[in-house]
């Protein structure tokens, strides 16, 4: 079959939207002329090999998207994200978006080779009554996962993937932005976590998204730190809630007579990597304590230090500087391990493997020795 060219230029013209940048910036990046770059983006010439190459490296991309007719982008959905959220990402928070889809993808390709297994979970919401909804997702989610009542889950992040979910975690220059939920046409739901936040509130996110993903038919959602302005947006804080500090736990701790105190809460709250807000939050619902009580504990903050992420909780010096570098890029010990899995198998390059990773070939034994994927460490 002929090679489209008018199908080539409108997906080159589209990933440049998407990324907003200018001719000259695709010229420096690429080290393709300008008007070279024009003929291509009018569909008047055919791109060489190397072109492409250059390209899909550019935009962040499988090379194959730019010459096959039947493989699919996020377009509609990221389309859809920037119309309704535009002005809320920059350049540089389009760019982690891009390279976050690429990292979903990737993904679903390794899990595709091994023939991972997923354990397929839905939940419908019925009836009106949107906290209603909360609770019974995380009650038919945990039992769905073998959780026994009252058990706190033991790794969140490896429940969204139990289920089939991409979670990535990644910085975001908008802090604001608490996380982001995509539905990709070939890597199915992801979910993105701003890593700018704290441990504990990157697990709530995650879980919040996790219940836009359940439950609504939407392609995309943007959380934003502080919105809790429709009911769509509370129903996620109850799931969230309800998954990560189940009613049947908060009714089994006990405190000493005079009822919760700041000192509980900071503990309690460590125990259950969660906010103090949202503990205090959790108690008041299930009427654990009053009103009073609520606004007395309302000054009680968890230690930063209790909030230290798990992978980089054993380092120091530099070595904690360039993991959490990585960290901040979405490049976890899970994600890199999947990839060093599919190199030793054979299933993919020494060149692919660092280009899954979005890094250099030369900078791929020093990565894999950073997160000791070889399980030595």
């Amino acid at each position: 079959m002929a090679f489209d060219r008018a199908a080539f230029a409108d997906k080159l013209r589209r990933s440049k939207e998407h990324l907003a940048v200018d001719d000259g910036e695709m010229a420096v990046g690429t080290g393709i002329s300008e008007s070279r770059l024009s003929i291509l983006l009018a569909g008047l010439a055919e791109p060489t090999g190397d072109e492409v190459l250059i390209l899909a490296d550019f935009f962040d991309c499988d090379y194959k998207f730019f010459i096959s007719m039947d493989k699919l982008a996020a377009f509609e959905q990221t389309d859809s994200l920037y119309r309704k959220h535009g002005t809320a990402f920059s350049k540089q928070d389009r760019r982690s978006i891009q390279q976050f889809l690429y990292l979903c993808e990737c993904e679903a390709w390794l899990w595709k080779t091994a023939t991972r297994r997923t354990e397929s979970f839905s939940f419908t919401p019925k009836g009106n009554h949107f906290k209603t909804h909360g609770e019974q997702a995380a009650c038919e989610l945990r039992k769905h996962l073998g959780y026994v009542d009252g058990e706190i889950p033991s790794d969140l992040f490896r429940d969204l993937r139990r289920i089939g979910i991409h979670v990535f975690r990644r910085k975001l220059v908008n802090s604001n932005i608490s996380g982001v939920m995509i539905w990709h046409p070939s890597a199915g739901r992801c979910i993105l976590v701003n890593y700018h936040e704290d441990l504990y509130r990157q697990r709530f996110t995650a879980a919040h998204e996790l219940a836009h993903a359940l439950m609504e038919d939407s392609e995309v959602n943007v959380s934003f730190g502080n919105d809790g302005s429709n009911l769509a947006e509370v129903r996620a804080n109850v799931f969230a809630s309800h998954y990560l500090v189940p009613p049947e736990f908060l009714k089994g701790i006990s405190v000493g007579k005079g009822g919760w105190t700041e000192s509980d809460l900071n503990l309690w709250a460590g125990k259950l990597t969660v906010s103090t807000m949202m503990l205090r939050i959790a108690l008041k619902e299930h009427g654990l304590i009053t009103s009073e009580q609520f606004d007395e504990l309302k000054a009680s903050r968890a230690p930063r230090n209790q909030k230290i992420d798990p992978e980089i909780a054993n380092e120091s010096g530099r070595t904690r500087e360039r993991k959490s570098a990585l960290l901040e890029r979405g490049l976890s010990f899970h994600y890199v391990n999947e990839c060093m899995e599919a190199l030793r198998n054979g299933d993919i390059s020494y060149a692919r493997a660092a280009e899954m990773m979005l890094i250099s070939e030369h900078d791929l034994p020093g990565i894999t020795a950073l997160f000791a994927v070889d399980g030595q460490k």
